[in-house]
């Protein structure tokens, strides 16, 4: 059933918000000359996927977990679309394509073992990663990957029709702050 609201959500959100995006891109142009970031993560039953979202990071900054960055590497633009949370709107590619869910554990990347390993030994990866879910409206991050993978596997566990749409309103309505960067 989540797969046909995640579908659709994503199908309108990526024509309805298409305006927006084309503006945010074109300021990211400004920002960074790249504005579209691309990265592999982890994916459902551990297989790689490629995750787009807005840069709001310089470009040649390393490709760490985002509580792992300094503060520095971010452009002013990219803090603006971090705390909008607009950085995330062109992860709705990825929810359309099957990749993703609007709801699910975030997805991590392949050198953030310790996460994989808690995650993978609570069934974390049995299901497709997400947009937002519990750990990230309780602004839970990676940062600390035991008590993450423990949420997320809740999550899963009690996930109903009606907590997908807590979640989704939740975050759209401001809980949670997002990624955190040193």
């Amino acid at each position: 059933m989540t797969r046909l609201f995640d579908f659709l959500f994503s199908f309108l959100g990526l024509i309805c918000l298409s305006p927006v995006m084309l503006i945010l891109y074109i300021i990211g142009l400004f920002d960074t000359g790249s504005p579209i970031f691309a990265q592999e993560r982890v994916g459902k039953n551990k297989k790689p996927f490629t995750l787009y979202k807005f840069r709001t990071m310089h470009k040649n900054t390393a490709s760490v977990a985002s509580h792992l960055a300094s503060t520095s590497s971010i452009t002013k633009f990219g803090s603006f679309l971090r705390r909008s949370k607009l950085d995330e709107l062109p992860q709705l590619l990825n929810v359309l394509l099957g990749d993703m869910s609007l709801v699910g554990p975030r997805p991590n990347l392949f050198n953030q073992e310790e996460l994989i390993k808690e995650r993978e030994s609570r069934g974390v990866y049995l299901i497709r990663p997400g947009i937002t879910g519990l750990a990230q409206i309780n602004e839970i991050d990676m940062s600390t990957p035991e008590l993450l993978a423990k949420t997320d596997a809740e999550m899963i566990n009690t996930l109903t029709v009606k907590k997908y749409f807590e979640y989704i309103f939740a975050t759209v309505s401001g809980k949670g702050s997002g990624d955190r960067v040193k």
